[in-house]
């Protein structure tokens, strides 16, 4: 059964991959927008906020990448909508196919897109002068906690793609968490903050995840950080799977 899972999402996986190949602009448009962000802040704002001796390209960055998924799991809730409102799903489920690998697959190509975007923005910030002297193994865990984070995200993109009664709807549900990061600790200092909003940017995900992506490249002890980034991950994660893996099996039913 595994395999046959695996093989099928494989299948599905590849045809989702071709629908992207074909029409790249999804690609550029999820990687062109942090990146005017990054412009913007840096070269336009970010001579106004003091970040210490952190230069601020290097302080900004990991709040760019988590606005980076956020606004490329749009598309998978865009993908999804469409394939279940075009007739492609009941014409799958009347195929000798797992009925899950159709979720997975979409996860999967989700997650390929998004490593692209993030490979283009990290492009985009070493060009405006973002540097790090992080090893092999602090990269290798800013990738494990950006995989996951897209993961976590992905799934709960897939709730409202089988969900939404319209296209706009669909997408919608992306728009609070590009919005997220702006109230926390990725563009600013917390402690600039008024009091309530501080308690809220220091007590959301995004904080967690930011802080540990930023002492990882910046190689400073992040043990703390890394354990609540985790948490978050895992804790959407597993939470929006299962609720998208219900949501899927009541209409398919």
């Amino acid at each position: 059964m595994n395999h046959h899972l695996l093989r099928d999402t494989g299948v599905l996986h590849a045809r989702l991959l071709r629908h992207v190949l074909r029409s790249p602009d999804t690609l550029v448009t999820t990687a062109i927008m942090p990146i005017a962000i990054m412009l913007m802040f840096v070269f336009v704002l970010g001579g106004a906020i003091d970040t210490g001796d952190v230069p601020y390209v290097d302080y900004l960055l990991p709040g760019v990448l988590l606005i980076t998924v956020a606004s490329g799991v749009s598309y998978t809730a865009m993908r999804l909508f469409q394939d279940l409102n075009t007739g492609i799903f009941e014409r799958f489920r009347s195929m000798p196919i797992a009925r899950s690998s159709m979720l997975w697959a979409h996860v999967l190509t989700s997650l390929i897109a998004n490593l692209v975007s993030l490979a283009a923005v990290v492009l985009a910030a070493l060009l405006m002068g973002f540097r790090s002297s992080a090893g092999i193994g602090a990269w290798l865990s800013v990738l494990g906690i950006l995989v996951l984070f897209t993961l976590a995200l992905t799934w709960l993109a897939v709730i409202p793609g089988l969900l939404a009664k319209s296209l706009d709807g669909a997408v919608a549900f992306s728009y609070p968490l590009i919005f997220l990061p702006f109230v926390s600790s990725a563009f600013v200092p917390t402690g600039t903050m008024p009091g309530p909003v501080r308690f809220f940017a220091e007590h959301q995900p995004v904080t967690a995840i930011v802080d540990a992506i930023r002492g990882l490249l910046a190689q400073r002890p992040v043990s703390g950080d890394i354990w609540a980034a985790l948490v978050w991950c895992l804790g959407i994660l597993i939470a929006a799977a299962g609720f998208a893996i219900l949501a899927y099996r009541r209409r398919a039913a």
